[in-house]
């Protein structure tokens, strides 16, 4: 779906991005992580031509995005902001309806499509009469999540969306962006300098330092294949915990005990997380639950004792 050719940006003798190269699939949740300064939102920003690179190449469905004038590519790409760029002299029905006006969508069609989205982001159609300031932190990133997916995009770019929320509601909406069903056919690039909100969020990880993709990977691969000691340090501090929102059930299938139960219902996916099946079990009377594999229709019972004992084992086999 997106595909980076050595893009570089340079102010004078400061190389902001210095000859990076990545590709994304469609569908695919890709996270530029990194301190301030190493160049992931530069790197965002030339992908809808925001800022004009120095010298590379991006396609965005085959296609090199210079073939187009840069009005026409920013309306077919979803643009999300850490302060939700929303206008403050706009009602959050104009705010939302500014891209679908721009491309001569009738009334009826623009209300359906806001109304549709206000229900899946968990607003009122009162807030549509409101103005941003009379709206919460929370209630505007939604406003501005709806705003980018409104002409139904296929790619979404996000620039630290959650970044300007207090802790509780930043946790309340990164699960609400995991589960939206808007979501899960785009293909998303978003930049963070937040290692568990890339490692909850992200299918791969381009961790950057100093305009340069250090490395780029999987959660998995980064924690257990670091390329070097830059990656290592980076996630040093947070490792255990973001060990367990990494390994999945299917991870670790083969090595959990062969407890079978009789009955699937309401097995969780083998495609959770550690993190998430501990949350479940320690949420059961029975400190158990089952799972199933999708692949070969095995279920498993896991208990707490048992996923704790399996993790730490494929711990010890990764490390070897």
């Amino acid at each position: 779906m997106i595909k980076v050719e050595h893009l570089s940006k340079h102010y004078g003798k400061l190389h902001a991005v210095d000859g990076i190269s990545f590709e994304v699939n469609e569908g695919e949740n890709l996270i530029l992580l990194g301190t301030s300064g190493c160049g992931k939102t530069t790197t965002l920003k030339m992908l809808n031509r925001l800022i004009e690179p120095t010298s590379g190449k991006i396609f965005i469905n085959g296609r090199n995005i210079v073939e187009q004038q840069p009005e026409e590519l920013r309306r077919g790409i979803g643009y999300v902001l850490q302060d939700t760029g929303l206008f403050p002299h706009y009602t959050v029905a104009e705010n939302i309806a500014i891209v679908p006006n721009l491309l001569k969508w009738d009334k009826k069609r623009i209300a359906d499509r806001t109304f549709e989205l206000v229900e899946k982001l968990n607003l009122s159609r009162s807030h549509l009469k409101l103005y941003p300031a009379q709206l919460s932190g929370g209630q505007q990133q939604r406003v501005g999540l709806a705003r980018a997916l409104v002409a139904d995009p296929s790619v979404l770019l996000m620039d630290e969306p959650f970044g300007a929320l207090d802790p509780v509601t930043r946790f309340n909406i990164r699960q609400e962006f995991k589960h939206l069903d808007e979501l899960k056919r785009k293909t998303i690039i978003m930049v963070t300098h937040d290692v568990q909100e890339a490692f909850e969020l992200g299918d791969r990880i381009c961790l950057m330092d100093k305009g340069r993709i250090v490395q780029a990977g999987t959660p998995v691969e980064l924690l257990f294949k670091p390329a070097n000691d830059f990656v290592t340090g980076f996630l040093k501090e947070q490792r255990l915990l973001l060990e367990f929102k990494a390994v999945t059930l299917n991870d670790i299938w083969d090595l959990l005990p062969n407890i079978k139960t009789r009955s699937s219902k309401n097995a969780i996916n083998c495609n959770c997380t550690v993190w998430e099946t501990l949350k479940i079990i320690t949420s059961q009377k029975e400190n158990a639950v089952a799972a199933t594999n999708p692949i070969n229709k095995e279920t498993k019972t896991i208990t707490f004792t048992q996923l704790m004992s399996t993790f730490n084992q494929y711990q010890n086999s990764e490390a070897v």
